[in-house]
């Protein structure tokens, strides 16, 4: 019998696929629209703003298009394959191998992003994770991630690898957002013009680097 994977492999996975995933990864930015809504609420607390991309991968083509747009990229990923292809893509943004769980930087951001990365968390680390988006938000920071469409556990495939997926009910995440001072712009369930993503945009209200 064929075990499906879990949370704990998903880290081991993605730097195994490393650069199977690079090869493979659509870099047609059908993610524009979104990345483009996200920067329209991003404050300019500092110059450059400052982005925080959690899960962030080989930083092809998300990491790379917000660089260009003038952000000072952050990328983080538990996976070393993945934060080693980020430094290449991206030499001048910073690239921080550790595990977005439980991570405190000791520095805020203007823009915090989990794109198709925050799924692969059990359900009760998506809810850890709240703490760690509240610790790293600057004023008014600019807030995104993608889950599913309802509560429960998925399996899908990275690269040709098996990968865990989970979510949390929707009505959990808003309460989530609102219990962590953040107020909701939009959600978009299988937004037909993002490839059928699910999006939440959000935006921080609460004291800065609240913890």
């Amino acid at each position: 019998m064929t075990l499906q994977s879990s949370p704990s492999d998903i880290l081991p996975t993605y730097d195994r696929v490393a650069l199977d995933f690079y090869a493979q990864r659509d870099r047609s930015l059908f993610e524009k629209p979104m990345l483009d809504r996200m920067l329209g609420v991003t404050p300019r607390n500092m110059s450059p703003r400052r982005l925080l991309d959690l899960g962030c991968g080989t930083g092809a083509p998300i990491a790379t298009y917000l660089a260009e747009r003038g952000l000072a990229v952050t990328g983080v990923d538990g996976a070393a394959g993945m934060v080693e292809l980020f430094a290449r893509t991206l030499p001048r943004e910073t690239a921080v191998h550790a595990d977005m769980r439980g991570l405190d930087l000791a520095q805020t951001f203007d823009a915090i992003l989990a794109w198709n990365s925050f799924f692969h968390l059990s359900p009760d680390d998506q809810r850890s994770m709240f703490e760690v988006f509240r610790r790293h938000a600057a004023p008014n920071a600019a807030l995104m991630f993608t889950t599913g469409t309802s509560a429960g556990e998925v399996w899908g495939e990275a690269a040709g690898a098996e990968v865990y997926h989970s979510s949390l009910d929707p009505a959990e995440y808003r309460d989530l957002l609102v219990q962590h001072d953040f107020k909701l712009i939009d959600h978009r369930p299988e937004d037909p013009s993002c490839h059928g993503h699910t999006i939440w945009l959000a935006r921080y209200i609460g004291a800065p680097g609240h913890a």
